[in-house]
């Protein structure tokens, strides 16, 4: 026979309500369709990602995913729209790494997203590639570091943006090598990739889809991956990081979040539901095409994840004094 004294009555008082509030909430959870909103145009990468996921996850919750566009101020407006949204579960966002660990140190904005939002999930990795031409001198990313060196100025690289994934790591890059290279923001990768090829700028830190074509068909060459091991699609390819630059790894990744407060069930459902999502093999075979790598974090890795990156984003911004605010 158990005995249990008055402490442990106490305690079990006070937390049976609370799962027994879970269980309810999760059962219940999804009762009607829930609004996805993706902070960039439609028909980008976001809206393809969520939507490839849509096809696991709408049966799996029995309830339509309403994806809505709602671009401006970098993913701004998308991003606040969320973080202001009821904490319920029927409005999420789907977003790049600035719009979660950047954005709020390059420009004012009312909320912080990194507690402004409850982390869900991280999807995938899209693994950053630092491209350049045959018009240059150097042909390796250890030659390219001593050619800027000795030719301060000479350099310029182009971005999707400022403030992007993209761009901090090679402002990272200028600050511990001591360059003096220029960032050189385009519209899209079919620009930068064209200013790539007529050398108006020399280095492009982009996605592997985006320029493994121009690089296969001999017409650009690839310096580094900001990966933690070589890619088995680019064996031949050094990391940054062993390249002398210990912990430069930099993805321009996608995650999932809500607003804060979002009951935890719920955040859990919507996590279990993109995780079985990515595990599917069709969806797999689409990411890789895609040039993105599945995750598989908790969330409380993510979570971890999240409060670190901020950190180095932060202090590259502030050191590089590249805040508009």
């Amino acid at each position: 026979m158990i005995f249990w004294n008055r402490r442990q009555m106490l305690i079990l008082a006070a937390v049976a309500p609370l799962a027994t509030s879970r269980r309810a909430i999760a059962a219940a959870y999804p009762d009607r369709p829930v609004r996805i909103v993706i902070p960039y145009t439609a028909g980008g990468v976001a809206e393809t990602l969520m939507r490839l996921l849509a096809t696991k996850i709408e049966p799996r919750l029995g309830q339509k995913l309403v994806i809505e566009a709602k671009p401006g101020a970098a993913g701004n407006i998308g991003t606040l729209d969320v973080a202001y949204a009821t904490p319920d579960g029927y409005t999420l966002l789907v977003a790049a790494t600035n719009n979660y660990v950047i954005n709020q140190y390059m420009t004012k904005m009312p909320v912080d997203p990194l507690t402004a939002l409850a982390p869900v999930a991280k999807i995938a990795d899209v693994p950053l590639v630092l491209f350049t031409n045959k018009q240059v001198p150097f042909r390796t990313f250890s030659e390219m570091i001593d050619f800027a060196r000795a030719h301060p100025g000479k350099l310029s690289y182009g971005v999707p943006s400022l403030g992007t994934v993209n761009h901090l790591l090679m402002e990272r890059l200028k600050q511990t090598a001591g360059l003096d290279i220029t960032a050189i923001p385009y519209r899209g990768s079919p620009q930068a990739t064209l200013a790539l090829l007529s050398n108006d700028i020399q280095l492009y830190p982009i996605g592997l889809a985006a320029g493994i074509g121009s690089m296969r068909d001999g017409k650009i060459a690839a310096l580094a991956v900001a990966t933690e091991q070589r890619l088995p699609v680019l064996p031949q390819v050094p990391t940054i990081q062993e390249s002398g630059f210990p912990g430069f790894v930099a993805s321009n990744w996608w995650g999932m979040g809500a607003p804060k407060g979002t009951p935890e069930a719920v955040l859990e459902i919507w996590h279990d539901a993109v995780i079985e999502a990515l595990k599917d093999p069709a969806i797999a075979k689409r990411l890789d095409e895609l040039g993105m790598v599945p995750r598989f974090e908790t969330r409380a890795q993510l979570t971890s994840g999240l409060a670190a990156e901020a950190g180095l984003w932060r202090e590259v911004v502030a050191r590089g004094k590249l805040s508009a605010q």
